[in-house]
């Protein structure tokens, strides 16, 4: 299968997107075509949370690298996706603060203490912008510091942007049938990300169960049909050495007649 339509997929229906080896988190990229669908910062934690995930927070520049290496096939032809920032965890509580330590105010809204940034040349910029994004802004024309894509943004924290979620390994996983997406994670390049689905043995599994009682109940009849067929043939076998030895006195009978 198509790298690209797996992701557009993922992205589509928000998907969870998980290593092979169960060892590393699993993410989820949600992405909305129509803009009055996206969400703000509070809104995009509530959303992750409500599914036992966390907004994402970064813990390297090997993680970064993954994250980016999956949203570059968001740009992929025929994918139908284009420009659109995404929420990650990091934000500041405070009010206005313009000074030069306004870059150290900024934590991870699920508790990690990494201090890996991956900020935008003249970035953050402060002030009334306490929420961070991950830009994705492939269309557009470069800036300053390059292509906006993939470095981080703050920006007031009631705008409407998609988000990333982050979630702990799934240690028991329940799809049977996976479908593999390569990624080129730096050191890391002998791993999988799969999406999971539920496959076919446990569809089985659901349709079989309820039929028992059926089969049960089958078979008992079938039982009770085959024990009364037995038992009148058993009858019927008794009987016939009395109809034969009807038949051949009656037939002495005449013969004794004839001779008188």
């Amino acid at each position: 299968m198509a790298e690209a339509p797996l992701l557009q997929a993922l992205c589509g229906s928000g998907q969870k997107v998980c290593f092979a080896d169960f060892k590393h988190p699993c993410y989820k990229m949600a992405y909305f075509h129509e803009l009055s669908s996206r969400v703000s910062f509070q809104e995009a934690r509530l959303a992750c949370e409500s599914e036992g995930g966390v907004l994402l927070s970064l813990e390297n520049e090997a993680e970064q690298k993954l994250i980016e290496s999956m949203l570059q096939n968001l740009t992929k032809p025929g994918t139908g996706i284009s420009d659109g920032d995404f929420w990650i965890g990091l934000w500041r509580n405070g009010d206005g603060q313009t000074s030069g330590a306004c870059p150290d105010l900024y934590q991870w809204s699920d508790g990690s203490s990494s201090q890996y940034r991956n900020w935008y040349t003249d970035e953050p910029s402060c002030g009334s912008e306490k929420c961070v994004v991950m830009y994705h802004q492939p269309t557009a024309n470069p800036g300053l510091g390059g292509p906006y894509l993939y470095q981080w943004n703050d920006d007031r924290c009631n705008m409407k942007h998609n988000y990333i979620c982050k979630y702990e390994p799934e240690i028991n996983p329940t799809a049977p049938a996976e479908k593999p997406y390569l990624t080129n994670q730096p050191g890391d390049t002998h791993q999988n990300v799969v999406v999971t689905e539920a496959g076919i043995i446990p569809n089985l599994i659901y349709v079989v169960i309820p039929t028992i009682p059926l089969l049960l109940l089958i078979l008992v009849a079938f039982g009770t049909c085959c024990f009364q067929m037995l038992h009148k043939s058993k009858g019927r076998t008794k009987t016939s050495p009395n109809q034969s030895t009807l038949w051949i006195s009656k037939s002495s009978r005449k013969e004794s007649g004839m001779e008188v």
